[in-house]
């Protein structure tokens, strides 16, 4: 009998774990350990007093020069003392393995382990240092290219917004406001002034799931699966805006909104322009995810991705935040 075809997989932790001894010469103890079923599936390696994280990416979500180009970024960030998870050569030299899973060719990449935890909420003076490395990756990136997604209104706003139209009808209240607020958003790109905005590489996704801090408050930065091109002040918008969903008390939110933004500018500055646009920017960057959430539906969201769910992201989420900066359609 023929196997019939799939569109995801989870590989087998103990075949994976073979593959990876055999791979990188690890020793014939090691393990894997599925931790994360994602956009991508994320398994720790185990050998010994080592660790590493093996990412497995989704049927056709990244291309080899994507990830490639991912590679080259972080090489860079980690030659020049970044607090990054960096990529793992095998025994070969190479960094990029391809794997014939049941739905077709998937590539892994080894990375380089995380020490410490994800804190949900943490202090005004890690905040402070996550700013000062956000500043340092922005100055070692910027006006830097990648082979990779420029961020354009068309991406984060109208590409998106098409991916919701297959999930939430358009006669919902919800629906009505997120196309009122991409006019409202659109309309508000039109008239950024790009001279006064600095643009390279962005990490797109810098909050509290994709960094570690370990005992003595040391940051690690992970997960570029998002890395691309565009304004670099997006990735402070969506850093601000993710310390406002996790920050209940609006004086907390405001302190540690402050130091995170002292801690940047103790490195380099954020222009005029670029402060007027953050609000804004977060906002877009909440439509983008909210796409990618659609978009992955048949092999990661569709565990918990319902109407109920969107129209709660988007009154409890994406509205909350609009009105907090007051930015209503006009």
């Amino acid at each position: 009998m023929s196997t019939f075809p799939v569109t995801s997989s989870i590989l087998s932790k103990t075949h994976l774990a073979q593959f990876l001894q055999r791979a990188y010469n690890l020793s014939p103890t090691a393990t894997c350990q599925l931790v994360k079923a994602g956009v991508n599936h994320s398994y720790l390696v185990t050998g010994g007093l080592t660790k590493a994280i093996f990412r497995v990416y989704s049927l056709n979500w990244r291309t080899e020069t994507d990830i490639g180009e991912e590679i080259k970024l972080l090489t860079l960030l980690q030659e020049n003392g970044l607090p990054v998870s960096y990529t793992l050569a095998d025994a070969a030299g190479k960094y990029i393995q391809e794997i014939a899973a049941p739905e077709g060719k998937r590539f892994g990449v080894l990375f380089s382990f995380a020490e410490g935890e994800k804190l949900l909420t943490f202090s005004a003076d890690l905040h402070y240092k996550l700013g000062q490395i956000m500043a340092r990756f922005h100055q070692l990136t910027h006006n830097l290219t990648l082979d990779r997604v420029t961020y354009t209104p068309q991406r984060l706003l109208v590409d998106s917004l098409k991916q919701l139209a297959l999930f939430l009808p358009a006669n919902t209240p919800e629906m009505r406001f997120m196309l009122d607020t991409q006019r409202y958003l659109l309309a508000e790109f039109a008239g950024i002034d790009l001279t006064k905005t600095r643009q390279g590489v962005v990490h797109l996704d810098i909050w509290f799931d994709n960094l570690n801090i370990d005992k003595d408050g040391q940051i690690t930065l992970f997960d570029f699966d998002f890395c691309g091109n565009g304004m670099q002040c997006l990735d402070i918008a969506y850093y601000i805006l993710q310390i406002h969903s996790t920050e209940t008390d609006e004086n907390e939110f405001r302190q540690k909104k402050e130091s995170f933004l002292a801690g940047y500018e103790s490195i380099t500055k954020i222009s005029d322009e670029e402060k007027r646009l953050l609000p804004m920017l977060g906002l877009s960057v909440y439509f983008f995810y909210l796409g990618v959430q659609m978009q992955r539906f048949d092999d990661w969201s569709n565990t918990f991705l319902n109407e109920l769910y969107l129209k709660r992201f988007i009154n409890l989420r994406v509205k909350r935040w609009a009105d907090f900066n007051k930015l209503n359609a006009k």
